[in-house]
């Protein structure tokens, strides 16, 4: 049983080779709509598939979870000494009733400061989740299907908690994955499994770091197919074909500039407006074009002006996503083309530019730099967002030294930067220490499901 709680998880584990030739022996548990359903079923040749049932939290519930994750938080903090994980705590609730739910957690928090009682509130958590309707629903499910094992595509899912809760009950084998190399500092794995799918050693070794009830008998360094995509030529665009799609200029050099969500980088539209600032200031716009991929689920408009101030230099190339307005996540997934978009972006782009993202690794994969962006705009979208906070984030201390990537520290210093542009061979250091043997991953993932 496949147990996908939304539609991210989709390029990695169904377009790749982990279940390929397997499909008949599939079962879809999933929360999509029936449009979205119907898509993935076409695309996966999986067939046999089931809806998981409504989920509704209950207080208690989510007191218990928000709890848990606020404990976690602060006990991560100070056991890799980086308060810049506490960020991962939202404050600007709005709402009175909301408001007044997060002020209790965090008062209540302030008595679970040692791992013990963490561990107490997660079996609390657990024995919650188990007296609910949407319990005893799954259970009959699953008594039904009678699956051998349950894989999840994301960790984070809320509902998938409970599902693995009657999955453990029932004797069936649970495996989930970490889905993003930023995930485990921030404290959001709702769900326990028999299993647990990670990147790397390195990722192994955070995972038993913040969650030591996990043993390393249930830690299984697999790998990511996120990457595998880069070592099929088929993948790749013919450039006659990808530069006409686009409008670019066969006879400039490409920069990819790489979009965040409006979260993660408000001040994006800005950076972009300085790189092309700078590109024409320098003349550079008759040897450089740039070309913009927008980040899939932003589909704000924000870019629209910067991209009409300069309609010559700045093309598009939007990711191919099934994305509806006013949609949930369950309904968001790419089309197998975006794979061959993105390949084909990174392939016949000279660098990428980017706010602190994986990007860095998917143009490592072709030895191509990536410039990370490292300077406040003067006037912020957000007066409380700094890329200062940004880059003290945990998963940046994976960088074995700084050179992996190029920093921008200045709007004017663009120029120098594009004249001594190379690639640094120690960033495929980094890309060993995060992704690990990500060109087998497929099969590593398969083999630790089945074995």
């Amino acid at each position: 049983m496949l147990l996908f709680p939304d539609g991210v998880g989709i390029r990695n584990y169904l377009y790749s080779n982990v279940f390929k030739g397997a499909e008949d022996e599939l079962v879809l548990f999933h929360a999509f709509d029936d449009k979205t359903e119907q898509g993935v079923k076409e695309i996966t040749n999986i067939q046999n598939s089931l809806t998981i049932p409504k989920y509704s939290e209950s207080l208690k519930e989510k007191f218990l979870r928000e709890l848990i994750c606020l404990s976690r938080l602060k006990y991560n903090a100070k056991l890799v000494n980086n308060p810049s994980i506490l960020t991962n705590w939202k404050t600007n609730h709005k709402g009175f009733f909301k408001s007044l739910f997060y002020k209790c957690i965090e008062m209540v928090s302030m008595g679970f400061t040692n791992y013990k009682s963490i561990l107490k509130l997660e079996k609390r958590y657990q024995k919650a989740i188990r007296n609910t309707f949407f319990y005893s629903d799954i259970r009959k499910i699953l008594i039904e299907v009678a699956p051998e094992k349950i894989f999840c595509s994301h960790q984070r899912g809320v509902q998938c908690a409970t599902v693995f809760a009657a999955a453990k009950d029932l004797g069936i084998e649970t495996i989930t994955v970490i889905y993003s190399w930023d995930n485990l500092p921030k404290a959001r794995m709702a769900l326990q499994a028999d299993k647990y799918l990670v990147w790397s050693d390195y990722m192994k070794e955070e995972l038993k770091l913040y969650y030591p009830e996990i043993v390393s008998d249930q830690i299984f360094v697999t790998g990511t197919p996120q990457f595998e995509c880069y070592q099929n030529p088929e993948n790749i665009i013919p450039k006659d074909d990808f530069y006409k799609r686009y409008s670019l200029d066969t006879n400039k050099k490409i920069i990819c500039y790489s979009g965040d969500d409006v979260l993660t980088c408000p001040d994006d539209p800005q950076y972009l407006d300085d790189l092309a600032d700078e590109l024409i200031k320098n003349n550079l716009d008759n040897k450089y074009q740039i070309l913009l991929r927008r980040c899939p689920v932003d589909i704000s408009g924000r870019f629209d002006k910067i991209i009409s101030k300069y309609p010559n230099l700045i093309k598009q190339a939007p990711p191919l996503w099934n994305f509806e307005p006013n949609s949930s996540w369950t309904t968001i997934y790419p089309l197998p083309e975006d794979v061959k978009l993105l390949v084909s972006t990174v392939y016949y782009s000279d660098l990428v530019i980017n706010l602190g993202s994986t990007m860095a690794f998917d143009f490592g994969m072709f030895d191509k730099p990536c410039i990370y962006i490292d300077y406040d705009q003067n006037t912020k979208v957000n007066p409380d967002w700094s890329v200062k906070i940004i880059y003290k984030f945990q998963h940046f201390k994976s960088m074995p030294n700084k050179n992996v990537v190029i920093w921008w520290q200045q709007k004017e210093e663009i120029n120098q930067l594009l004249t001594d542009l190379k690639w640094n061979q120690s960033t495929n250091i980094w890309i060993e220490k995060v992704l690990g043997d990500y060109d087998t991953s497929s099969n590593a993932v398969t083999n630790s499901i089945i074995n």
